[in-house]
């Protein structure tokens, strides 16, 4: 055999080889290793409370320090986080925000760092001006945490209004209670005269004396509410000399003086939690009160009432239907299982439900197309069903829906909770009964009753006025403290009044007092327009909403208070920054002595890089190489063929 037919016979065994073994698939393990460092979180407070303790330099310095480490850099993924009112996923640090939260800040690095190994250096003052406490969030987050305090551990003494509690309303010629919390912090005694001042006019004076042991105060007054529109308050106690904060020796408020309150009748049969919820619900507002009445006492005081709410009527509800009627006066009706349908059916010319003798569980689904007044969803598909008839409505007048019936998470289009105007009458029917149970389970979600709250004050606003649906329609408030978020929102709707997200609105501000002007654009957000003021100074402040393509406006005006929360601070939280770095095995260092920081975190045997491998099962058909192998053995033996004029 020549050395050609040699060649020949191991090409073409290499090919028919190849495709065998292509036809067999023998499939192998291929392992990859790979070094998973674990993360470094760093967390840094960026509230004004930093720059007002004149920490700012320093906490920069530290972080930059932090982030040069090439020691730290290679053992760990170092991850950098900003929080004041939120956290934030940055290295840039400006001081600026008005408000810290650290529960929320701990609440939202838990959902990112749950199932990974990630010390947290928390850079902070550890003062917080709102939210749960946090000492104890270690429960929770499961993360060893290093504190770097921010401040020292002096104490100075100071003079301070701690609390100052206020209604937002008053009514005109009454007087409104004030309730004032004075704490002092010192080992000698003193005297000090606190007083309340409305500009130049001093209405309320009181010399107070504090020790050592008798370091707090508190003083309940009233005061007398002259006038109608926003009155602005100054509370203050007189410095000492030693103080080094005096900011916090005085306190701005408003109060809003109307002449006026919305006074509603609650008519009922029977006894239900949803009449003291509804109640609740509404007195939050301290312009409205409401008297819980049966059909009978009605009747006695149906000319002190602007607005009536029908809950689950029955047979005994006929007169006051045919007076509400004749009136054409507003309500607001609650259909339930306790609701006599006949009875409804026959006096309530809105609408018409079918009988079946059925109940259902409905959930809420929000219209977020509803029109007559601005609305915010308030996570309505959390909350529990209520119990309702079961059957159809039919409206004989236009309505919209605010919430839709669901069943099972299916929209079964049905009104939930629906409003109409007709013959300049307004009404609004809810369809279902247990309402209580949502109340209960907004204060769940939000740590608060507000949003519930709110979501019945507007609707019983909207009931209790009677004033022409408007094309353009606004909500703020007519103060503002220092510290708060300003939101102004507006909603727009078209000539058929629906809402319109076509249009643009601009916001032209003016400040009263150094008449300065600006313009601002409302930014579209679920079915409102919106603007956020929060960066505005203290002021008062003219505004107007435009719409350029629609050429509608409205104008109003508000006042933002003087007042900082994050400057009525003296000193860093030391104790509750140590005993959350003890509950979470951690260690706080003071900003001024972090020198052994890098040294503990780089030699600690809990943060070690973990080696991982990855076995991956491969067929040989994956393998792109036999293919190769197989067209070149093929290509080779056809060329040397040729060459050799064997074909």
């Amino acid at each position: 055999m020549s050395k050609l037919n040699m060649l020949f016979a191991f090409l073409r065994f290499l090919t028919i080889f190849s495709v065998l073994l292509l036809l067999i698939n023998p499939s192998f393990d291929q392992v990859s290793l790979s070094t998973i460092k674990p993360n470094l979180v760093l967390a840094v407070d960026n509230s004004s409370s930093i720059r007002h303790l004149k920490q700012d330099k320093k906490t920069t310095d530290l972080v930059n320090r932090l982030r040069n480490s090439k020691a730290l850099n290679n053992k760990f993924n170092v991850e950098y986080y900003t929080f004041g009112q939120s956290l934030k996923t940055s290295d840039t640090i400006i001081f600026s925000d008005k408000q810290t939260n650290l529960y929320q800040a701990f609440t939202q690095l838990t959902q990112i760092y749950k199932q990974t190994t990630s010390p947290t250096l928390l850079i902070t003052d550890g003062n917080q001006t709102y939210g749960n406490d946090y000492q104890f969030v270690s429960n929770s987050y499961n993360q060893p945490i290093y504190p770097i305090i921010l401040g020292d551990t002096i104490t100075y003494t100071d003079l301070k209004i701690e609390q100052l509690n206020v209604n937002k309303y008053a009514y005109l010629k009454n007087k409104f209670p004030v309730e004032v919390i004075l704490v002092y912090n010192g080992n000698t005694n003193i005297s000090s005269k606190f007083e309340v001042v409305n500009g130049k006019t001093t209405l309320y004076s009181e010399t107070v004396n504090f020790s050592k042991i008798n370091n707090s105060k508190i003083i309940n007054f009233t005061l007398p509410a002259n006038s109608v529109g926003v009155s602005h308050l100054k509370a203050s106690i007189r410095p000492l000399e030693s103080e080094k904060n005096k900011v916090n020796n005085y306190k701005n408020f408003a109060v809003e003086v109307i002449n006026e309150k919305t006074k509603i009748a609650l008519v009922s049969e029977i006894k239900h939690p949803d009449i003291g919820t509804i109640k609740k619900s509404i007195e939050s507002n301290e312009q409205r009160s409401v008297t819980i009445l049966n059909t009978k006492q009605y009747f006695s005081k149906k000319n002190d009432f602007q607005l009536v709410i029908l809950y689950q009527p029955n047979n005994k509800f006929n007169k006051i239907f045919e007076d509400l009627n004749s009136k054409n006066k507003n309500r607001f009706v609650v259909v339930g299982p306790k609701t006599d349908l006949n009875v409804m059916n026959r006096i309530d010319k809105n609408f018409s439900h079918d009988i079946t003798n059925q109940t259902e569980n409905y959930q809420a689904e929000f219209n977020i197309n509803y029109t007559p007044y601005i609305i915010d969803d308030i996570d309505f598909e959390s909350f529990p069903p209520l119990v309702s008839n079961y059957g159809s409505v039919k409206f004989n007048v236009p309505f919209e829906s605010i919430l839709e019936k669901t069943i099972k998470g299916i929209s079964i289009k049905e009104p939930l909770l629906a409003t109409s105007e007709a013959n300049n009458r307004r009404a609004a029917i809810l369809f279902g009964e247990n309402i209580w149970r949502w109340r209960a389970q907004s204060y769940i979600n939000n740590k608060s009753f507000n949003a519930f709250d709110n979501f019945i004050g507007k609707l019983i606003q909207y009931l209790a006025s009677n004033k022409q649906k408007s094309r353009l329609n606004l909500d703020y408030e007519s103060f503002y403290n220092g510290s708060s978020n300003i939101i102004i929102k507006a909603e727009f709707l078209d000539k058929n009044y629906v809402f319109d997200t076509r249009e643009t609105l601009n916001i032209n501000l003016t400040d009263k007092v150094s008449k300065n002007q600006k313009t601002l654009p409302l930014i579209l957000k679920n079915n409102n327009y919106q603007v956020d003021l929060s960066s505005l100074p203290p002021s008062e402040y003219n505004f107007t909403v435009k719409a350029l393509n629609g050429n509608i406006s409205k104008s109003g005006s508000f006042q933002i208070l003087e007042y900082n929360v994050e400057q009525q601070f003296l000193n860093a939280n030391v104790n509750k920054l140590e005993r959350l770095a003890n509950e979470s095995s951690g260690t706080s260092y003071f900003i001024d002595n972090v020198d052994g920081l890098i040294d503990n975190l780089l030699n600690d045997n809990r943060y070690t890089p973990v080696q991982k491998s990855n076995k991956n099962t491969i067929p040989l058909i994956d393998w792109k190489f036999l293919l190769a192998i197989i067209a070149l053995s093929l290509g080779i033996e056809w060329f040397l063929r040729k060459y050799n004029g064997l074909i």
